[in-house]
């Protein structure tokens, strides 16, 4: 399970604005359904970028307790390291689960398309447990993210989440 100092990196990330924004995309309910949300309605795969050759790569450790989660990561891109932090929603029941992946961004051209609201896919449609760990995310860029590790916790999930991701200062 999530250990206290995991918790405690929770408590510290949730007095900032991204927390308030993550809990507002919770709110927000399945807004992804609609046509005019930014975010793309479907999870990229292996399919996507069976001919792609990687950008860059990326680091990420999240944690969500409830429908909301916080993260932070890294994102290395033509020889330079970025780091950012995340607010995200889980659709489902919620979830209390801290996850640590790494993996490759493809399509990525230019630092302008990388901050901003991603599609996240997690797997299929119901409960998650403790074990390896694979995401998927799009932006309303095309950028896309193949990221892998574990997991530690349970998630009851849709299958699929939103994230916005903002460039750290």
């Amino acid at each position: 399970m999530i250990c206290s100092k995991s918790l405690t990196r929770v408590r510290r990330i949730a007095s900032t604005p991204l927390l308030a924004l993550a809990l507002s995309l919770a709110v927000a309910g399945c807004a992804s359904l609609t046509q005019d949300n930014p975010v793309p309605l479907a999870a990229p795969t292996q399919q996507d970028i069976a001919d792609l050759k990687p950008s860059g790569t990326v680091t990420l450790t999240e944690v969500f307790v409830g429908g909301a989660g916080v993260g932070k990561g890294v994102l290395t891109f033509k020889g330079k390291k970025y780091p950012f932090k995340l607010a995200a929603t889980v659709f489902g029941p919620g979830s209390v689960t801290k996850r640590q992946v790494s993996g490759e961004i493809y399509k990525l051209d230019d630092m302008s398309q990388f901050a901003g609201l991603w599609v996240e896919g997690t797997g299929p449609v119901g409960l998650e447990t403790s074990g390896a760990s694979e995401l998927w995310l799009e932006n309303k860029a095309g950028v896309i993210m193949h990221l892998v590790g574990q997991s530690e916790g349970v998630t009851l999930s849709l299958g699929k989440d939103e994230a916005l991701i903002e460039l750290s200062k």
